[in-house]
């Protein structure tokens, strides 16, 4: 196995009902809903959703054919698989963001909404969404904004040692950390992206506020602001739109003549995440690399590419 960074593993979390159903998170929800609307393509054939946990957000993705969730935690799937049900639209995969087990090109968009700041290595992850996206694919990622109005405002007033000024990330929690805009962007159009659009969400993410003022409203205004994103991010959260332009489209058909996708179903969408061999052979219980021989379950509807059997 490639040494990759650390991977932040929610496995066994009731993190969709404390965080989302029972936290008091309706206001963020709702705009993320909002901003995802505003950037996703209206149709498309297949969408990547990177740490997709409980599948809160997978059924605003309506306008594409088929959907992979893909998340290192087992437990979040299954808790994704009793919220959507049973559907062929839907593929759960359990990965590290680091290691995609996809063939090359085979996405027309991608989604990474509150995972980019558990990575300690966000260029290399961004790195491997480029991999899987074929041209002209679309990528929606949502980043924690380490220039925010409350960590300058910290820093200015002495209650906080790092600068929120700078481009480096900030790690404020273990595998937790904020980005400047500035670096996300750079690494984007570094990878070949051309940034289509930026919104800014979360303008009133204040405790108090969220108390003593309708959740409609505030989701009323945040709406009408998130199109301040094109001139200045100094919110919590920021949703950028990208096109990956840099790259030629991906040839239908892989080594030996196979089909890279599409014609062999779902198996065929799959790669060896270690040697990178394309296809895997299905024994039914796991699939077999021919390649490197490593064996990868499939059990209960998921196929697990996180460590080998």
């Amino acid at each position: 196995m490639t040494n990759t960074p650390p991977v932040c593993n929610y496995e066994g979390s009731d993190y969709q009902t404390s965080f989302w159903d029972k936290g008091g998170r309706e206001y963020e929800d709702r705009t993320e809903a909002i901003a995802l609307k505003r950037l996703l393509p209206q149709r498309g054939r297949l969408l990547l959703e990177l740490g997709a946990g409980a599948g809160r957000n997978t059924p605003r993705y309506v306008g594409f054919n088929r959907i992979v969730l893909l998340d290192y935690s087992r437990t979040q799937l299954e808790q994704a698989q009793q919220r959507l049900g049973a559907s062929d639209k839907y593929v759960f995969v359990a990965a590290d963001v680091y290691r995609l087990p996809f063939v090359d090109g085979l996405f027309d968009a991608a989604t990474m909404i509150r995972v980019l700041h558990h990575m300690a290595d966000a260029p290399k992850a961004l790195g491997q969404v480029k991999n899987v996206l074929g041209a002209n694919g679309v990528f929606i990622l949502e980043f924690a904004n380490k220039l925010n109005l409350k960590a300058i405002l910290r820093y200015w007033l002495g209650k906080q040692q790092w600068n929120p000024f700078t481009r480096e990330p900030v790690e404020f929690v273990k595998l937790n950390f904020d980005f400047h805009p500035k670096a996300i962007r750079q690494w984007l159009t570094g990878l070949g992206f051309s940034i289509e659009k930026t919104l800014t969400l979360s303008h009133f993410r204040m405790g108090l506020l969220k108390r003593i003022i309708p959740t409609g409203i505030l989701v009323f205004f945040d709406s009408i602001l998130q199109w301040t994103g094109a001139f200045i991010q100094v919110t919590p959260s920021v949703f950028v739109k990208a096109n990956l332009v840099g790259r030629d489209a991906i040839p239908p058909y892989g080594q030996d003549g196979i089909p890279l996708y599409g014609q062999d179903g779902i198996l065929s969408y799959f790669k060896c995440p270690d040697c990178g061999r394309h296809p895997l052979s299905d024994k039914s219980e796991y699939l077999e690399c021919g390649n490197c021989k490593k064996r990868w379950g499939v059990k209960d509807g998921i196929y697990d590419f996180r460590e080998s059997l």
